[in-house]
């Protein structure tokens, strides 16, 4: 019989099983007490709690398998059920406050925002210091528009939890709403500064640096942006460059070099300059990727390239020329040796070039900096020698793509199927202008995070549709017509979840360079072929989406091509157009007559000169285009003001259209343009109504200055 010690350490012993969870060994030891001692208050309540504790774990285990429940048909877009569900469980679990979270993320995905704003501030009731309901709170709030209201919610979130990136990026995302891209820019730099791999965070800088000028510097933003352009598809390079230009021009040695006296100056010491340039990996990266489209900038590496050449073969080989060199290699041809060049300079080519020859004659390989000079007045493939060269670390980038990528296309280009030879007169005249020059030479480009459905594209971008079965399309085929080098082929291919793309062009330049970047980004979902928009109805084929931007306003008829494109649409179909606005380029219209007048042909020379006037006019009109990035390439330049056709539109003559060809306006798509409109217009039929349009456009004659850009569907 145990003693009374005996008994106090059995149930020390107990207690031990019972905190390490092993309940049966220590339901035996207390029933041994109580065979003895029957009346052993201690051993009776140790044996009682540990039959509660066992009935609240198992509640606990059943609460816990049906939370795992809700989240896995939540993760398997089975919305509907989890709400379902979820509103059972409540009466079960009434004060869960996980369930009630799960229930307000349900109603939010089912945009019911009022009811989900309910769940989740019961969420906030049971427990005050649950940070994600804040932060579901302000994702509700902003998707219905409330943007205060959810920034208040983020910053509740952030009080709570100051190291959740994702909330700095959405509180960003309202404050860019408001207009406030300062301060949204910086919400995103903090998600980056807590995590700096944040996809979303870097995708949003680029989108909201589009059009900023800076005022004051930021060294931290400089060292972002440069990280942003080596993400490769998280911008496109050039709607980030007015931005990156002037934040670079804050630091005073390159404020220095710019001043018209010291670029002026005999004593323009060109290796000092560099010097400085080269410790700028903001500037030495945008020369890489993208056109520099500053003319102040520009008439720097000019004159930098032709103090090069004057000197190359005196120059003592080091890293920072040759960085330096191969950047400017890399921006001359982006912009297509748009530079000009004096009679000094042609010469001086034709004397290195000459060095060249007989270096190799003799068995040796040229300077890394003599090639990578040549190489910023014309492209390395186009001299008859390149072959012979030998790539090395310094110029392996410029041999990329001087010499590589263009071979790459030259054999792509053979395996790109036709549809039917190309006959129409004006489609041939086309087709040449960009087999001549490919339109647009581009490195990087902006793609989406995520594909999305069509029907979440729709919601996203606001678009009025009249048939809805267009959203219960999973897998989409889309028709691309006039892709040219592939930015939009790619960009809606990466739009759009499970699609399928045909894309189609004139130009087999175009094509093969599309084809390219297709294949660089290991996209698999698009095909490529040479068609005439004219000749489309010869693949007796329908498509439920068909887009085609800024291309049969260059046809001879772009009704007769609208028409076929409609037909190659499915009914229910939507078409996305881009066309050129009357008003907005009124301006170009007066130099294309300018240009007609004088005789001038579309030749690089020609087009340089007309340029080089342009840029040291008086004139409004000319000022004004100087304000246009497409002035910045030679490919651009061509297609802005050498174009061999062009038709121009207005709102009035685009309802025409509409309503000959039996397609409804669906709503134009630019955030920019809505936002401004809204202000006016603040009935949300107004976005829908072309009346409105034309008479707000008529007030702001340079709103669609790029193009129209709207969504139509048939029925």
């Amino acid at each position: 019989m145990p003693t009374k010690l005996s008994v106090d350490d059995t149930i020390r012993k107990a207690k031990t099983f019972a905190k390490k969870g092993n309940v049966t060994e220590a339901q035996k030891l207390y029933h041994a007490i109580l065979s003895n001692f029957p009346n052993n208050d201690r051993a009776r309540q140790g044996l009682a709690n540990l039959n509660i504790n066992k009935k609240i774990n198992s509640n606990q285990k059943q609460l816990n398998q049906e939370v795992n429940h809700l989240v896995n048909l939540f993760n398997q877009g089975q919305i509907i059920e989890v709400a379902r569900y979820a509103e059972t469980l409540l009466k079960q679990y009434p004060e869960e406050f996980i369930i009630w979270n799960i229930l307000g993320g349900a109603y939010a995905t089912l945009k019911k925002f009022d009811q989900a704003l309910q769940a989740l501030k019961k969420v906030t009731e049971l427990n005050p210091n649950y940070v994600d309901a804040y932060y579901n709170i302000g994702v509700v709030l902003n998707d219905q528009g409330k943007i205060d209201e959810a920034i208040e919610a983020y910053q509740k979130c952030i009080s709570l939890f100051p190291n959740y990136p994702d909330t700095y990026v959405n509180m960003g995302l309202g404050l860019k709403l408001q207009g406030k891209l300062e301060k949204a820019i910086e919400a995103f730099i903090t998600a980056l500064s807590i995590k700096p791999d944040h996809p979303e965070a870097y995708f949003n800088i680029g989108v909201s640096l589009k059009g900023v000028f800076f005022k004051k510097p930021n060294p931290r933003l400089q060292k972002i942006m440069t990280s942003l352009l080596d993400k490769k598809t998280y911008v496109r390079p050039k709607d980030i460059s007015k931005a990156a230009v002037s934040l670079l021009k804050f630091n005073p040695k390159l404020n220095r070099h710019l001043e018209p006296q010291n670029m002026a100056s005999g004593d323009f010491k060109s290796l000092e300059v560099i010097k400085d340039l080269s410790k700028l990996p903001l500037l030495l990266k945008l020369m890489s990727v993208c056109p520099i489209d500053d003319l102040n900038l520009e008439n720097l590496l000019e004159k930098l390239r032709a103090k090069l050449l004057m000197s190359i073969t005196e120059l003592t080989n080091t890293s920072e020329l040759l960085n330096f060199q191969s950047a400017l290699a890399l921006q001359c041809f982006t912009n297509e040796y748009i530079y000009s060049q004096s009679d000094d300079e042609k010469k001086a080519i034709d004397k290195l070039e000459d060095l060249v020859k007989k270096t190799l004659r003799q068995g040796k390989k040229p300077s890394s900096q003599i090639i990578l000079c040549l190489a910023s007045y014309k492209s390395l493939n186009h001299y008859e020698w390149s072959n012979l060269l030998l790539v090395t670390n310094e110029t392996k980038d410029v041999f990329t793509r001087q010499i590589f990528e263009p071979n790459t296309e030259l054999n792509l280009r053979k395996k790109i199927p036709l549809l039917e030879n190309i006959t129409d007169k004006t489609s041939s005249k086309v087709r040449d202008q960009y087999e001549e020059s490919p339109y647009p030479r581009w490195v990087n480009l902006k793609l989406g995070l995520n594909p999305s459905s069509i029907s979440k594209i729709i919601s996203d971008i606001k678009i009025k549709i009249f048939d809805n079965k267009i959203k219960g399309v999973k897998s989409p085929e889309i028709l691309i017509a006039g892709c040219g080098t592939g930015q939009h082929s790619i960009g809606t291919a990466t739009r759009f979840k499970d699609s399928k793309v045909l894309a189609v062009d004139l130009s087999l330049s175009s094509l093969s360079y599309a084809k390219r970047k297709t294949e660089e980004l290991n996209i698999q979902n698009i095909d490529y072929m040479q068609a005439d928009i004219l000749d489309l109805l010869k693949l007796d084929r329908k498509f439920d989406i068909v887009e085609s931007a800024g291309v049969i306003h260059h046809m001879e008829d772009p009704f007769v091509a609208w028409s076929i494109l409609k037909d190659c649409l499915r009914s229910g179909g939507l078409m996305k157009i881009a066309l050129y606005s009357k008003l907005a380029r009124e301006h170009i219209v007066k130099m294309r007559k300018e240009i007609s007048n004088t005789g001038l042909g579309s030749s690089d020379s020609e087009m340089k000169s007309f340029r080089n006037m342009l840029i040291k006019s008086e004139k409004n009109h000319h000022k004004l285009i100087l304000n246009s990035p497409d002035i910045f390439s030679l490919s651009t330049l061509k297609d802005l003001l050498f174009h061999v056709q062009e038709h121009r539109f207005t709102i009035t003559q685009i309802q025409e259209c509409l309503f000959d060809l039996g397609l409804q306006f669906c709503g134009f798509e630019s955030d920019t343009i809505l936002s401004h409109f809204k202000l006016t217009n603040a009935e949300e039929e107004d976005l829908y109504n072309l009346d409105k349009w034309q008479i707000y456009e008529e007030a702001n004659p340079r709103a669609f200055s790029r193009m129209y850009q709207f969504w139509c569907q048939k029925i």
